[in-house]
C-alpha cells in the first residue's frame, strides 16, 4: 500500500544550521529559545482553556469548535516544525518517494565537535512536559465527553487527542530511535525493573 512504512531511518544531521546559531549565543540563559518555549505551551494550554471555559463564554458551539481546532492546528504545526527542532533538536516528517511509497523520516541534531549540549535542560523539560501532559488531558476530556453523553464535543476532543498524540508519537520515535519497536522496548524496560527488584 502507498501509505505503508517502507523504511524508517533516523539520521544524525544538522537541522537548518541550528548548531552554528546556538553555539554563537551566550551560555548565560537557561532558556535559549524563549519565544519557541512560550509558543510550545501557549497553543496547547489555550486550546484546553478554551475547551473548559467555552460554555461559560459563549453559547455558540461552532465558534468554540473552530477556535479550539485552530489552536490545535497551530500547536501541531508549531511543535512539529519549530519547537521540536529548536528546543530538543528533533524533527520528523513523512515524505513520498517517486514510486509513491511513504517514508517516515526521524532526525536528531548532530552533537557538536566540542561535545557541548546545544539545548538546555530547562527547554527539554518544558518540551517533554508539555508534549506528554496535554495529550493525557485530552484523553481525560474524551472519557468525560463520552460518559457524560456530550457527543457534539467528542469530535473536538478526538481532534485534540489525534493532533497532540501524533506529535507525541513522532517525537518519541525520534528520541528512542525509529528502528526499535516501542512495545519491545517497554517490555525490556519492565523486565529489567522486575529483575532488579
Amino acid at each position: 500500500s502507498p501509505l505503508q512504512d517502507s523504511s524508517d531511518d533516523i539520521e544524525d544531521v544538522s537541522l537548518f544550521d541550528a548548531d552554528d546559531d546556538v553555539s554563537r549565543r551566550s551560555k548565560k540563559s537557561k532558556i535559549r529559545h524563549p519565544v519557541a518555549s512560550f509558543f510550545h505551551l501557549f497553543f496547547r494550554v489555550s486550546a484546553i482553556v478554551v475547551y473548559l471555559l467555552c460554555e461559560l463564554l459563549t453559547s455558540s458551539f461552532i465558534a468554540c469548535m473552530v477556535t479550539i481546532i485552530l489552536l490545535l492546528s497551530c500547536d501541531f504545526w508549531a511543535v512539529k516544525n519549530v519547537t521540536g527542532r529548536l528546543m530538543v533538536g528533533l524533527r520528523w516528517w513523512n515524505q513520498v518517494d517517486d514510486d509513491g511509497r511513504s517514508h517516515w523520516v526521524f532526525e536528531a541534531r548532530k552533537v557538536s565537535t566540542q561535545g557541548s549540549k546545544t539545548s538546555s535542560e530547562a527547554e527539554s523539560r518544558i518540551f517533554w512536559l508539555g508534549l506528554i501532559t496535554c495529550p493525557m488531558i485530552w484523553v481525560i476530556f474524551a472519557f468525560s465527553a463520552l460518559f457524560s453523553f456530550k457527543v457534539k464535543w467528542l469530535a473536538v476532543v478526538v481532534m485534540g487527542v489525534v493532533l497532540q498524540g501524533a506529535n507525541l508519537y513522532g517525537y518519541i520515535r525520534c528520541k528512542v530511535g525509529s528502528r526499535k519497536n516501542l512495545t519491545s522496548m517497554a517490555t525490556s524496560y519492565l523486565g529489567k525493573q522486575f529483575l532488579r527488584q
